[in-house]
């Protein structure tokens, strides 16, 4: 790499002089004769200024931040009604900027149509159930596809979930040590996007309550309600549920927003919660700590499972090819809707 000296050298000039009409000093008095002389050499020698060489740096910097896609599978309304996945977009979000990414675009499946496909992209990140054949609808030739709450093939795809069987078991055998026997279920459907529209899938919260009801002994199919996980619906299950002759002690419920729903529909009916009805609910959103009854919940790290998925693309983009699946950890946070704390 050519220096100043050197260019001094070649020019018989001071190397301060050099240096000052390289640097453009508008100062220095040298003759035009002189500042010509020096500027040839340098572009002869190769030589760069400082901030020649920075904009090169930043310039290649830019070609190497990789382009991120991020494809939610929730309407804009399904986001704000259960705050679930609006959490881990922000995860993904925060994550992102964390990583120097700034260079990322943002999808809504419902509204990518046929025509619009989602390419030019270094890694997606997909956010909710879609199914691969659905995806490639969309997106014609992303490799790097990081899935989140979903994995549709861990042995192709990255993804980050949590364990719905164990987290239920957790809710529910908390509910049966604290003495409930009388226990319903109010949860909504998993829904997996496929091609044009959306199919029912199995839920696993419902199904290991129901295998679990039944290994005890306990379980009464009329206690279950399903609805949408919205706050509405958890209102009006509960609402239904109280219409019974004879209604269940305690309540597993699948999302907190629903539980909030039901806590509504208790205090209509004048009854206590937990000392008539106890409830366990799932996600642990802020507001959970905040309700008329403060909600014990199974807490699931949802910002963690958006950050997590930006740390495996980008693994992935700087060369790992092994997918990965990662699992994380969700736990019971006690508070007063169980009856426990009494």
């Amino acid at each position: 790499m050519a220096t100043i000296k050197d260019i001094a050298n070649m020019t018989n000039v001071s190397p301060t002089t050099v240096s000052r009409v390289l640097n453009n000093d508008q100062t220095i008095s040298v003759l035009e004769e002189t500042r010509q002389r020096i500027l040839q050499s340098a572009k002869e020698l190769g030589y760069k200024t400082i901030l020649e060489r920075q904009a090169e740096k930043h310039l290649e910097a830019a070609k190497k931040t990789p382009h991120v896609g991020i494809l939610l599978c929730q309407t804009l309304e399904e986001e704000m009604s259960d705050p679930y996945f609006l959490s881990i977009r922000q995860g993904v979000e925060e994550e992102l900027l964390k990583q120097g990414i700034t260079s990322s675009s943002m999808f809504r499946l419902h509204e990518t149509g046929s025509n619009q496909l989602i390419h030019n992209f270094d890694g997606l990140i997909v956010i909710g159930r879609i199914s691969e054949t659905a995806l490639k609808k969309v997106s014609d030739h992303i490799q790097n596809v990081v899935y989140i709450n979903h994995s549709p093939d861990d042995t192709l795809y990255d993804s980050v979930v949590i364990d719905f069987v164990k987290s239920t078991e957790i809710a529910v055998k908390h509910l049966l040590n604290v003495g409930y026997n009388r226990i319903g279920y109010i949860g909504g459907e998993e829904k997996e996007h496929v091609n044009s529209g959306k199919v029912r899938i199995e839920d696993e919260r419902l199904t290991t309550f129901e295998k679990l009801m039944k290994r005890e002994g306990l379980y009464n199919p009329s206690w279950t309600f399903i609805g949408e996980y919205q706050m509405a619906h958890g209102y009006e299950l509960m609402k239904k549920a109280l219409k019974l002759g004879e209604f269940p002690e305690a309540f597993f419920i699948a999302s907190d927003p629903m539980a909030i729903g039901a806590l509504k529909a208790l205090q209509e009916a004048k009854l206590s919660v937990p000392n008539d009805v106890a409830i366990v609910s799932f996600d642990d959103i802020e507001i959970a700590q905040f309700t008329s009854t403060p909600l014990t919940t199974i807490k699931v790290h949802t910002k963690e499972m958006g950050q997590t998925g930006v740390k495996l693309l980008m693994d992935r983009l700087n060369g790992r090819t092994l997918p990965l699946k990662v699992i994380l950890p969700s736990e019971l946070v006690i508070r007063q809707s169980c009856g426990a704390v009494r």
